[in-house]
């Protein structure tokens, strides 16, 4: 797994990095991801998210990442939720893992993170015959006059070298790596919601994130000043509204 190391700074990035909601898990099951009994692969699991909700549903699930400290942060969430999962320390590309083992393998925030051409070779070589592969993601939107919008701003006047702001769209990508090894497009599906944060609470979940977490610690001190004024000046109050989208794209080597 490719990027920056968001071990780093693991504390901020499991206490503040909020989960999927319940209803991705919903929809992936609608479409065969994630039902009780299957095994199921977490690619890229950072802390968990999806590997312990999917635990949770009965699944027996396997939660894979490159960083320890995240892994460490996983079985420590995964405890507190008394859910049991396999967790393993290896790259999405060369996992070690057995072929055709995996009733559903799901890449959820990471995708991005991956050598692609090896990242899909992997899941089709993991992939039972009838299985299910998502993609998904949950992201922060940043439209005009939000808390998003102007955070983005400052992480670019920070980090010029940040390239993963935006409205995301990965099929472009996707799905001519999909087609490549001969698998369905079984759904796309998208939807947007509000999540509130206290003030504090996105600043550190920025703090976490993609566009600061590797800064010098100066820099990163005084972006989270900056951040603070703004906050406080064009968003006042306890809270901080944040649009996000959760996205996913579910194909299958065998046809919808």
């Amino acid at each position: 797994m490719a990027g920056d190391s968001f071990g780093t700074a693991v504390a901020d990035y499991a206490r503040y990095r909020k989960g999927f909601p319940p209803e991705t898990l919903d929809r992936l099951a609608a479409h065969g991801i994630g039902l009780a009994g299957q095994r199921v692969l977490d690619l890229g699991c950072g802390t968990g998210t999806i590997a312990r909700q999917m635990a949770t549903r009965g699944c027996n699930v396997v939660g894979l990442d490159i960083d320890f400290r995240m892994l460490e942060a996983a079985e420590t969430l995964a405890l507190a939720d008394d859910v049991e999962v396999d967790w393993v320390e290896s790259p999405a590309e060369s996992t070690g893992l057995a072929d055709a083992s995996f009733d559903s393998i799901v890449a959820g925030q990471s995708w991005h993170w991956f050598d692609q051409d090896d990242a899909i070779a992997e899941v089709e070589r993991l992939l039972a015959p009838d299985g299910r592969f998502a993609v998904c993601g949950f992201d922060w939107l940043p439209l005009p006059d939000t808390v998003p919008e102007a955070t983005e701003a400052l992480i670019e006047a920070y980090n010029p070298a940040w390239d993963l702001g935006g409205i995301r769209n990965y099929e472009p990508s996707l799905l001519p790596l999909l087609d490549g090894i001969g698998f369905k497009v079984v759904v796309t599906f998208r939807f947007d919601l509000d999540v509130v944060y206290e003030e504090l609470a996105w600043r550190r979940r920025i703090a976490a994130s993609a566009g600061i977490v590797n800064l010098p610690p100066g820099e990163a001190a005084a972006f989270d000043r900056d951040l603070a004024e703004i906050l406080a000046e064009r968003f006042p109050g306890v809270e901080v509204h944040t649009p996000h989208r959760v996205w996913a794209i579910v194909a299958t080597p065998s046809g919808p």
